[in-house]
Parts: structure tokens; C-alpha cells; sequence
């Protein structure tokens, strides 16, 4: 019999509060975005920044879901020149997007948005290492 491990809000909310520590002791504002492993909204977080930050944060966390790899990875690609990943349904290649993974199995992502992208990765990275 295999036993799925699912995300929990308090699980959710303790990695929203790490990324809120990154992103606090930086002092960036951002939107913080944790979907369970279906790709729904679970918990969103905003501070002091633009309204279209809350989609693309929710994007990032379900790009990162979707495809199983941080997000980060996307953007390296297009850089890299390999803009048929663009095309790619439901691609965001901007860092900022991450798997939450617990005991080897992913449970959610974390998506972040308001800042630089690699400022964006490096709080997800932080909320992430939460779990």
C-alpha cells in the first residue's frame, strides 16, 4: 500500500515564514505564493508590491509543480537561446519558482515574485529549505 504525503497549511504557512525571513532581512517586498501538489492556491502572502506580482508568483509555483524543477532551470534555457521553451504550455521561465519536497516526494511549490528574479529564487530557495 503506498502512502501519499500531502502539504498541510501549518506545513505551508511554515514556509511561507521562512521566505518571508529572506525576503524581510533583504528588505524586499514581495508576493509569496505555496500551492499543494494539485496546483491549487493553498497560501498567498503580498507586502508592498505591485498587483501583478500575485500571478506571477502563483505561476512560478505551479510552473515549478508542473514540470518538477525549480523554475531557475527554464530561465537558464531561454538564456542559453533555447526559446522553443517558451512555446511550452503554461511556461514562465523566471526564476522564483520552486518544489517542495518531502521524503523524495513533491507535496507543493513555492513561487515568489517582486523582486530580481535571482533575489525571487533565493527567497523560494530559503522557504523550501523550510520543509
Amino acid at each position: 500500500m503506498y502512502e501519499k504525503k500531502i502539504l498541510g497549511l501549518d506545513d505551508a504557512k511554515r514556509v511561507a515564514a521562512a521566505a518571508e525571513g529572506e525576503a524581510r532581512r533583504n528588505n524586499w517586498n514581495v508576493v509569496i505564493a505555496i500551492v499543494d501538489d494539485g496546483g491549487h492556491l493553498m497560501y498567498l502572502q503580498r507586502e508592498k508590491v505591485q498587483l501583478g506580482s500575485v500571478e506571477v508568483a502563483i505561476t512560478k509555483a505551479k510552473v515549478a509543480l508542473m514540470f518538477r524543477r525549480p523554475t531557475r532551470i527554464w530561465e537558464e534555457m531561454v538564456a542559453d537561446g533555447r526559446y522553443g521553451y517558451l512555446a511550452m504550455p503554461g511556461m514562465l521561465p523566471l526564476e522564483g519558482g520552486v518544489p517542495l519536497m518531502f521524503e523524495d516526494e513533491i507535496v507543493g511549490a513555492i513561487g515568489i515574485s517582486g523582486v530580481k528574479s535571482s533575489e525571487d529564487g533565493q527567497i523560494a530557495a530559503a522557504g523550501a529549505a523550510a520543509l
